[in-house]
């Protein structure tokens, strides 16, 4: 009995003894060997730490572009035209605005390169040496008059380090009183309550009631104690009489006709993708160009009120918004001329007008680049 007890008492006493000695070893070896892992072990942090940095700043980024509007349909502009700034719902297969911001080659003045960053509020710059109202209304690309306007400018001189007001847009800016409405608002700077209303910071409600203190502005706007008026723009010169109407040819061999006839009330603009004829007779509208109707009624709550868009089969849709009545149901066949509806007064409106666009490939064209 005694013998069994002292094999085990030198067993446990063996393996400690085993056990220390590798300690030991693996300790020495250890030390040995650190100070050349440590080097390795740097020079890897080091050779690695940029693309870490920039591994890391991607991957940020792509969390915050797949969580945001962008890559998920939503528009980054809030505007009484739901397509702007990007495809949107409610335009069901109507058109694809703005695909991917592309620019068409080729067509000269028809097209208008759209802001990616659109300004929506005043901003102040500071007059550097060199700079003219002319220079400074360029670089801002509204007119020299717009900064005069705002900032009191008698003449046209400026010096270096005065601070200016620039507008997002030409015209004037205006803080609502009580008692203000669109139209007064309109009225009292000679521009058109539309445009008010159309311009997509402007924040106006769907019952168009403004808020005391609210800043508009108003493009095209001129102050009532000037002299200086707009330049008269040209008005259309032909009316919608079916087949027999003038045509107008577009690039890529598409030809189009005025769908109504009228006063031209607002134009086309990055924040407005059209043009607006006003006829207080509402008249017929004509189609513009023949071709399939896809969208035909109001499928949505948004500012378009009744429209009729048209597939022209050759790249080029034309929408006509904001009908009393529609003629047309998609899927219908139309011819150029033959009439799709009657102007009207709805959706986001302020009076009985047509607004027209006409795209290609999804993308935005001035109608008056064509119907000239």
């Amino acid at each position: 009995m005694n013998s069994q007890k002292d094999d085990l008492i030198a067993l446990i006493q063996t393996l400690v003894w085993y056990l220390n000695k590798k300690t030991k070893i693996l300790a020495a070896a250890f030390e040995k060997n650190k100070n050349f892992w440590v080097e390795i072990l740097m020079q890897k942090r080091g050779m690695h730490q940029k693309r870490f940095w920039h591994g890391s700043m991607l991957g940020l980024a792509s969390v915050g572009i797949l969580t945001s509007g962008i890559l998920g349909g939503g528009s980054l502009i809030s505007s009484t035209y739901p397509g702007i700034g990007g495809p949107d719902p409610r335009f069901s297969d109507a058109f694809e605005p703005f695909p991917n911001g592309e620019v068409i080659e080729g067509f000269g003045d028809i097209h208008t390169n759209i802001s990616q960053k659109p300004r929506s509020e005043i901003i102040e710059y500071e007059v550097q040496s060199g700079d003219t109202l002319s220079s400074i209304a360029e670089k801002f690309n509204i007119s020299t008059e717009t900064i005069k306007w705002a900032n009191d400018i008698v003449g046209d001189r400026i010096k270096p380090d005065q601070t200016l007001k620039i507008l997002p847009v030409s015209g004037v800016a205006h803080t609502v009183k009580s008692g203000d409405t669109l139209e007064s608002v309109a009225k009292k700077y000679s521009a058109n309550a539309q445009a008010v209303l159309d311009f997509p910071f402007n924040d106006v409600p769907d019952d168009f009631q403004l808020k005391v203190g609210q800043l508009l502005i108003v493009p095209d706007g001129v102050p009532p104690e000037t002299k200086i008026k707009p330049t008269p723009k040209a008005q259309p010169q032909y009316l919608a009489q079916g087949p027999s109407s003038p045509t107008f040819t577009a690039p890529f061999g598409a030809q189009f006709i005025w769908p109504a006839g009228g006063s031209l009330t607002q134009y086309f603009a990055w924040y407005h993708p059209g043009i607006d004829i006003a006829n207080r007779s509402a008249p017929g509208i004509a189609a513009a160009d023949g071709g399939s109707v896809v969208v035909a009624g109001w499928p949505d709550s948004g500012g378009y009120g009744n429209r009729v868009v048209i597939d022209h089969g050759n790249g080029y849709r034309s929408l006509y918004a904001h009908l009393s009545n529609i003629y047309v149901s998609v899927g219908d066949t139309v011819t150029r001329g033959q009439l799709i509806g009657q102007m009207g007064s709805t959706g986001r409106s302020t009076g009985t007008h047509l607004h027209l666009e006409i795209h290609y490939k999804g993308m935005p064209v001035n109608p008056l680049a064509i119907l000239k």
